[in-house]
């Protein structure tokens, strides 16, 4: 299930909500090591500990699964825009050029041709 990159998300969470391993084993009912075990994507936690912990971090599970969930996209698309709108608008240009190039040979790809020189 990619238990590596889930665990690397809820650290990412945890240290954004800014509890520490012991404060959020205190709010779960579990230990520190736990917790530890979780972040390093050793284990994965049962339905009702997953709940209690986005929770208590105030996330949606698209923030711990994105990286494994097809339709997690929605959710990384608008956190690379929060991030993109705290830019200066010259590097939002570049970054929307660059973008618009991806996208339009991921276009080209789909349709199963070759990109032409102008693309």
């Amino acid at each position: 299930m990619g238990n590596k990159m889930v665990g690397r998300r809820f650290k990412e969470c945890r240290e954004k909500a800014e509890p520490t391993q012991a404060e959020l084993a205190g709010k779960v009912g579990c230990t520190e090591q736990y917790i530890s075990v979780i972040e390093r994507g050793i284990n994965f936690p049962a339905y009702n500990r997953l709940v209690r912990i986005l929770n208590i971090l105030d996330v949606s599970a698209d923030a711990v699964l994105r990286d494994v969930l097809d339709y997690a996209a929605e959710q990384r698309a608008s956190e690379l825009s929060e991030m993109v709108a705290a830019l200066s608008a010259r590097d939002k240009r570049e970054i929307f050029e660059v973008v618009e190039l991806l996208v339009r040979q991921a276009e080209v790809r789909e349709k199963g041709s070759e990109p032409s020189a102008d693309v």
